[in-house]
């Protein structure tokens, strides 16, 4: 009972985290609602199915789940928000320490997004 309890606080608290991705910009939903669906595999089915059917996120949770895919809007759209993120932190007051790390970890993270294959119609 306590672990079907901790799948469903983790799902819930990854939905309200996609969500507020929604509306934030650079703050990604894909990948949270996929954790949540991940999450709902081990609690809650009923959350898991509906955001497999979800008419605007499902396609990208199925398309990853079955092929390890991403679609191409889906990378360009990532690769905005890191560009800009990376420009914001070298503009920044921010340590010289984060003003590399940050950008090499994120370079890598779209080395590995664009390595990724694209999802078969």
């Amino acid at each position: 009972m306590i672990r079907v309890v901790a799948w469903r606080l983790l799902a819930v608290f990854c939905v309200a985290l996609g969500m507020i991705g929604v509306v934030i910009p650079g703050l990604p939903t894909v990948p949270f609602l996929l954790v949540a669906a991940w999450a709902g595999t081990r609690g809650w089915p009923r959350l898991e199915a509906w955001l497999l059917n979800h008419p605007k996120y499902g396609p990208s949770i199925r398309d990853w789940r079955e092929q390890g895919a991403v679609s191409r809007r889906a990378k360009c759209a990532a690769s905005t928000m890191m560009l800009i993120s990376i420009v914001l932190i070298s503009l920044s007051g921010a340590h010289n320490s984060v003003k590399i790390a940050v950008p090499v970890f994120l370079c890598g993270t779209l080395l590995w997004l664009w390595r990724r294959p694209e999802p078969k119609k």
